[in-house]
């Protein structure tokens, strides 16, 4: 593989104009777009319609005149494609932690008699704090974890929810959503799937693969900016079973008649909880709408391309250097990042961000890249990994500085 080659396959790319929709500064490879997106270049000019023309202009009279109140549905219907979803049965709403409350306190309460709520340990910590909160709230019910090779052999009659990320943040491994949900069920036990490292980058079947929970995260490869709102998913059969026990006035049947006993809002619109945060409900509607044309096959296609290419380029030009990659080299077994483990891995991501090559650390020992298929070229990845191999051929991460950590690693 030569650069002429890397560039006749950029040149030959079917998703190489989505590129386009995004900020990006110059000379920057940017690979930290599943922890948070790039900037889509609609998203500019839409949160300065909001504020000048709409909250500027139309003051309180936009949630009528402008739908702001519609928007939490609105953007749900238009996530709803890329997780193989109906359009009702998604809805944007406070966070991804949020989110897993509310689901978790909702779906156990139908099965009392089942005790246990199950998850893998080194889940990610958010998944894992909310529900230890939520098993200590709710009598007699207790968190267990199991590794993921014995997942499906601790489900059982004690087994209530169960609770996983469908594409681990750390080494990108990725279950098969199908068959665990399909021995779930067959224990008597639901599923509440995290799709955050998912959604937007790997295809997703929610509908076809039975499927019953899942949430997800905004900001990463929906490119919603910093802290958007996250999303939630309820299979349509189970949507008036499930009574949220956080509850709020979004949610509430009427929420304008100001009524002191709680109504739930039918179907998905009842685990809305307070007033929509509206600009970044709507930078996040800009984000998803950089999917607008994009076939998720073609992204997953590019993703797979992008993977061989980064791990080939590594494996001929960081040799010897002690990277040692974690992430599962079948594309069946894995989502959209490639991850190393390394005992200066800190070192080294700091090094790179210098170099203008961003990536992330994930402690005690990885560096994560992520593969965004929308605006990642194929000579990013070649520039990418000749920057790693300079870094690690002269030993430049030694410098002290990079051994300086900020708040965020």
């Amino acid at each position: 593989m030569t650069l002429d080659d890397v560039r006749a396959r950029d040149g030959a790319d079917p998703l190489r104009a989505c590129r386009d929709r995004f900020r990006l500064p110059d000379g920057l490879v940017y690979l930290d777009g599943n922890s948070l997106g790039a900037l889509p270049k609609a998203a500019v000019a839409r949160q300065r319609e909001v504020v000048e023309r709409e909250w500027g202009r139309s003051l309180i009279r936009s949630w009528n005149e402008h739908d702001w109140i519609g928007a939490p549905q609105r953007i749900g219907a238009r996530i709803a494609p890329l997780i193989g979803a109906k359009p009702h049965e998604v809805i944007v709403a406070d966070s991804v932690s949020v989110n897993l409350f509310k689901l978790i306190t909702a779906a156990v309460a139908l099965s009392p008699d089942r005790p246990v709520l199950l998850s893998e340990p080194g889940n990610f910590h958010t998944d894992l704090h909310v529900a230890s909160g939520a098993a200590e709230l709710v009598p007699d019910l207790r968190l267990e974890t199991a590794p993921r090779d014995r997942i499906e052999a601790a489900l059982g009659p004690d087994t209530n929810l169960l609770l996983l990320t469908h594409v681990h943040y750390k080494t990108g491994e990725r279950f098969d959503m199908a068959g665990v949900t399909r021995a779930a069920k067959g224990a008597g036990a639901l599923t509440l799937w995290d799709l955050s490292h998912s959604v937007g980058a790997v295809p997703l079947h929610l509908n076809r693969d039975g499927a019953e929970l899942a949430v997800g995260c905004g900001y990463k490869y929906l490119n919603g900016g910093p802290g958007a709102p996250a999303f939630l998913y309820v299979a349509e059969h189970l949507q008036e079973r499930l009574l949220p026990t956080l509850r709020g006035w979004m949610g509430h049947a009427a929420p304008f008649a100001f009524a002191d006993d709680y109504v739930p809002a039918p179907g998905i619109s009842r685990f809305l909880a307070g007033t929509p945060p509206m600009l970044s409900l709507l930078a996040l509607e800009s984000g998803v709408e950089s999917f607008d044309g994009v076939d998720m096959d073609a992204a997953w296609a590019k993703s797979i391309a992008l993977f061989d290419l980064f791990a080939a380029l590594v494996e001929e030009c960081c040799a010897g250097h002690g990277l040692e990659c974690i992430t599962p080299r079948d594309p069946a077994l894995r989502g959209s990042h490639i991850s190393y483990r390394h005992p200066h891995a800190f070192e080294i991501c700091q090094a790179l961000i210098a170099a203008e090559v961003i990536g992330d650390f994930r402690a005690p020992d990885v560096i994560r890249f992520g593969l965004t298929p929308l605006y990642l070229g194929y000579e990013d990845i070649w520039t990418a990994v000749e920057r790693l191999a300079d870094i690690l051929e002269t030993g430049r991460w030694r410098d002290p500085r990079f051994a300086v950590r900020g708040k965020v690693t």
